[in-house]
């Protein structure tokens, strides 16, 4: 499963971008963009073809899923801490994030999946993850309820070492968007994984 998570700020062609990915077979987007207000997200989610409405992943803006048929949303860990996704559990399908595997163990199976971060030394945080070890404690991975997606730092050149790591996906971010051709990269890492 390859996942995309939009930039925070809007980048030029940025929704082009986004329903050309979804036509060459991108699983999930996740738009994080905490700055819109939500008629602009209103309108961000109207530049996306509706086809590809239900795999959506608002990380705001939840009231706006029954208006475009998304039922996917994510919850950052202090929202997860603070009970916020409890409304929104039942009825649709629910993700978050964790930062090393101790937490992750630990998440009950009304999460579909969990973003742990960073894999490798991020592309958008300059020097962050630099140090990390998710890749070593995955080993002590023993949730069998929860998907584990690997997010950080993730290129074309080493998406391969994340499926071997025995994870259930990948998140790409900086990799795609800092990049002059995103769909470019998208394909790579898409390819790379089909080889």
């Amino acid at each position: 499963m390859i996942l995309v998570i939009t930039p925070e700020l809007i980048v030029p062609n940025e929704t082009d971008t986004i329903n050309q990915m979804f036509q060459e077979g991108l699983d999930l987007l996740h738009i994080r963009k905490p700055w819109l207000s939500r008629n602009e997200m209103i309108e961000f989610i109207t530049q996306i073809d509706e086809p590809f409405h239900s795999q959506l992943v608002l990380h705001t803006h939840y009231d706006l899923g029954k208006e475009f048929n998304i039922s996917r949303f994510h919850f950052r860990e202090i929202d997860r801490k603070e009970e916020v996704y409890k409304p929104f559990a039942e009825e649709n399908i629910i993700s978050t994030s964790v930062h090393d595997i101790t937490t992750y163990n630990t998440l009950d199976k009304e999460w579909e999946y969990a973003f742990i971060s960073p894999f490798f030394p991020s592309i958008s945080k300059k020097g962050y993850g630099m140090d990390s070890t998710i890749k070593e404690e995955i080993k002590h991975r023993n949730n069998p309820d929860v998907k584990l997606i690997a997010l950080g730092g993730i290129n074309q050149d080493n998406i391969n070492e994340v499926f071997e790591a025995e994870t259930d996906g990948a998140a790409l971010l900086g990799a795609i968007w800092e990049n002059e051709d995103p769909l470019k990269v998208f394909r790579k890492c898409r390819n790379g994984l089909m080889s």
